[in-house]
């Protein structure tokens, strides 16, 4: 027989559990492909439940993108420690991470996911999304030891968004493109956004 009723910790748990395998379903096999009946048959509850929580998908893809902010920053600082790394080596890892998150567990939306996703934010929460990802692109660079200002960010936040999305669009969405010199494209993308970030360095 169904549990009729959960504490606030068990609900705390589960709703963290949601978000758990939302992200690693997301980042494996995109969020496009990712149903919501997938995620919550994972955690072992029903749809109507799922759905106290989150009040559509693109409410669960939102709260795991914010969910994986601290993620990568931690997974930032673990590369700029490193010292078997040079300060080049452990950014180009971590941009290269980031462009092929589905080996390192980093969900990226597509051009159509975030077409999907922003056309249904409420203008409260695109304005919230944007601070929130300029609080984190700001904290990137300066983990990075680069100066972190309005202009440095902004410029920053574009180029990295650029390069992941124009490496997941290949062939599909940007048909035009040479599917064959797709990972070269990224490779010199990146050294390109290093070359830069090496200038600003404090």
């Amino acid at each position: 027989m169904p549990k009729v009723a959960y504490s606030e910790q068990e609900r705390e748990q589960i709703r963290e559990q949601l978000l758990a395998v939302g992200l690693e379903l997301m980042a494996k096999q995109g969020i496009q492909h990712t149903t919501v009946e997938q995620v919550y048959s994972r955690v072992g509850i029903s749809r109507s439940f799922f759905y106290t929580f989150f009040r559509t998908k693109e409410d669960l893809i939102v709260e795991v993108l914010y969910m994986q902010q601290p993620r990568i920053i931690e997974y930032l600082r673990g590369l700029m420690n490193d010292p078997s790394l040079s300060w080049r080596e452990a950014v180009s890892k971590f941009l290269y991470s980031c462009c092929y998150g589905e080996q390192y567990g980093i969900a990226v939306l597509t051009i159509e996911e975030q077409q999907l996703v922003f056309r249904r934010l409420s203008e409260e929460g695109y304005s919230t999304f944007r601070k929130r990802q300029l609080i984190l692109f700001g904290r990137i660079l300066e983990c990075m030891e680069v100066r972190a200002d309005a202009e440095c960010v902004g410029l920053f936040t574009n180029v990295c968004l650029l390069v992941m999305i124009v490496r997941r669009a290949i062939p599909d969405t940007l048909p035009l493109f040479l599917p064959e010199a797709a990972d070269a494209t990224v490779n010199f993308q990146i050294d390109a956004i290093v070359n830069s970030l090496e200038k600003l360095r404090k």
